[in-house]
């Protein structure tokens, strides 16, 4: 007998398939690609179908499928090649946000028998998105009394992209009387100031013109500018001014209207009108801040004026200015955070796909019958579920992935004895009191020629 080159390579291949195989179905069931945001249509993202094992003559008849929840068709796979491309547009910042980490989850199905693997396709960023400022010119008020090294806060800029490609660095046209000043907050955002390094003469320079550039650290980098207008003021020669330039509150999601966040308390050295102090938030304070809080002017008491939802925003950053009544008026500022902590206020959510009904009497211990996937949108232990059957059926569940789960057989069936069972699939999250839901399936078990006349 001869064996041919060929056919050793074959049987070489086959048994590197095998053992590929093999080692797939003893891990996770997952698989990770990854693929550059703004990729063109076609771009190859993997090899999924011989990554999951699968062969390419089985695609068709065994009804390959792939779901993206929530991604619409940004990915797609050739079944001639079983090669995962990009279809459409992937953009970053639209599917994630600022978030440190961006994938797309996709759930692969095969027929016949049922089968479900998990695919993770990281989106990796690219510089596409330039330093932006809130406004095209920031002015700034400063009394020719200030003192030198007196700080004037600046709103920075904001990049949509993430890692190196949003991070700043900050840039102050040359000037004698100026200097930048940059800094990182407690919640690691940063803050920029106008620093005064020369006494101001009002009556010599009445106005001061400068460009604020901020520069990201991508390949290749990008920038953008704000004009910075800086008037100088006569008069009051004290400026208001708090204990601390920047407060920490936390407070439950769902508070009361009117329910006091803190009171921010400035002094002021001047007397009469020129030590009166009246509060307010700053002028380019976002509307989604001017929506949820309101501050009294006489007192500095910050309030809730609107609905606090830990889901759609945990963090408020205000910042507060202190005014006195001067003339011309000076003002102090200060930032206070605002940290929305999560109430259990969402119910579980389940949701029940690819039911394979009826199941034969004789089915194997194992067969899966249904996924289900849960999904609760609070955080930390209020949004971990668990999830649970109805007792004394024969069937239980497994889970596959976080948060998602195969209803399979787990004993014998007999359809003469029982021909359907109704199924309750409970989920239940660990917040304190927990919140529940439930879904019902109903299972037919199909009869088979098991009884003789």
């Amino acid at each position: 007998m001869v064996i041919t080159l060929e056919g050793r390579l074959r049987s070489w291949c086959l048994l590197l398939s095998l053992l590929l195989l093999a080692a797939w179905e003893a891990g996770s069931g997952q698989v990770h690609y990854s693929v550059l945001e703004e990729a063109k249509h076609g771009t190859f993202v993997g090899r999924i179908a011989q990554d999951l094992g699968l062969e390419l003559a089985e695609l068709v008849p065994r009804l390959f499928r792939v779901a993206s929840k929530g991604r619409g068709d940004l990915l797609e796979v050739n079944l001639q090649n079983g090669i995962l491309f990009v279809n459409s547009r992937i953009d970053r910042e639209e599917l994630c946000g600022r978030s440190a980490e961006c994938s797309i989850h996709l759930e692969v199905i095969v027929d016949r028998p049922l089968q479900v693997f998990h695919v993770e396709v990281e989106v990796k960023d690219i510089n596409d998105n330039p330093p932006v400022f809130p406004v095209k010119e920031q002015r700034v008020l400063i009394y020719e009394s200030r003192l030198p090294d007196s700080l004037f806060p600046l709103e920075g800029a904001s990049d949509a992209d993430v890692g190196s490609n949003s991070i700043l660095t900050y840039r102050l046209t040359s000037n004698e009387n100026f200097a930048l000043d940059v800094k990182t907050n407690s919640d690691d955002s940063t803050q920029i100031g106008l620093v005064l390094r020369k006494s101001l003469d009002r009556e010599e320079v009445p106005e001061h013109n400068l460009l604020l550039m901020a520069t990201d650290q991508g390949k290749p980098e990008l920038t953008g500018t704000v004009q910075l207008l800086i008037t100088v003021l006569d008069v009051n020669d004290n400026a208001p001014s708090f204990g601390q330039s920047e407060y920490e509150v936390k407070i439950f999601e769902n508070s009361d209207n009117g329910t006091i966040v803190i009171r921010v308390n400035a002094s002021d050295r001047d007397e009469g009108a020129n030590g009166e102090i009246s509060y307010s938030f700053n002028s380019l304070v976002p509307a989604t801040i001017s929506n949820q809080f309101r501050i009294d002017a006489n007192t500095g008491e910050i309030v809730i004026q609107g609905n606090l939802d830990f889901e759609n925003m945990n963090l408020y950053k205000i910042r507060i200015e202190a005014t006195d009544k001067g003339h011309p008026p000076m003002a102090g500022h200060c930032t206070v955070l605002v940290k929305v902590l999560d109430k259990n206020d969402n119910v579980p959510q389940i949701a029940l796909t690819s039911l394979s009904l009826p199941v034969r009497e004789d089915a194997q211990f194992g067969t899966v019958i249904a996924l289900i996937r849960v999904s609760d949108l609070d955080s930390g232990p209020n949004g971990q579920v668990t999830c649970s059957l109805t007792p004394y059926v024969p069937f239980k569940l497994v889970s596959t992935f976080k948060n998602y789960y195969s209803l399979v057989l787990d004993s014998t069936l007999d359809r003469e004895s029982v021909a359907n069972y109704e199924v309750v699939v409970t989920a239940r999250d660990g917040g304190s009191p927990s919140l529940s839901a439930m879904a019902s399936v109903s299972v037919e078990v199909a009869d088979v020629n098991d009884n003789a006349p």
